[in-house]
């Protein structure tokens, strides 16, 4: 069952059956190198499938680590100031009956203080920290040192100086210390 331009070319007696048998070998050689060379790219192919695998998986596993250690990073930080807000609180007793409203993080907050310590923290001597969802009162060293790790848990206000006008027709007048706003 050869081919049948060779059979005819024989029978003509164009060539020869050792030139039939020289091509016919020449053709199954090229057959088997076509074959053998179709066989490795797959492999390839596979191996290079596994490396791209590999090395996704390896990025992936370095970007879950770093968000990992950022988180625990966070925690860290988080009860480090924990730890400084409850150590160094103001402790409010039962006579705190004045409302001190406050704005943090775009809600309208309040804590319960009485006039000294309202008095210090509008003068800035005192800081409002927020800790497990409650705000204490803490000293203004502290608040600057919470507010160095994390603005966010810390409102420290700043002392306004009052500037007085020369041309001011109410300036001898004073506000009554007892007038609440």
């Amino acid at each position: 069952m050869g081919n049948p331009f060779q059979d005819q070319f024989l029978k003509a007696g164009v060539v020869t059956k050792q030139q039939v048998k020289k091509a016919q070998s020449a053709s199954n050689k090229k057959k088997k190198d076509n074959r053998s060379k179709k066989g490795k790219p797959v492999a390839d192919e596979n191996k290079l499938k596994l490396q791209q695998a590999a090395k996704e998986k390896a990025e992936h596993d370095k970007a879950l680590n770093l968000r990992k250690e950022e988180q625990a990073k966070q925690k860290a930080l988080s009860s480090e100031i924990d730890q400084l807000i409850t150590k160094n609180l103001i402790k409010r007793s039962e006579d705190c009956e004045i409302i001190y409203n406050f704005e943090h993080r775009k809600k309208v907050n309040r804590v319960y203080v009485n006039a000294e310590m309202k008095k210090q923290i509008i003068e800035g001597k005192l800081g409002i920290a927020r800790i497990e969802g409650r705000y204490e009162l803490i000293p203004r060293l502290i608040a600057e040192k919470i507010q160095q790790r994390n603005e966010k848990r810390v409102i420290l206000f700043e002392a306004e100086e009052t500037v007085v006008d020369e041309n001011d027709p109410y300036a001898e007048f004073q506000v009554p210390d007892d007038l609440v706003w």
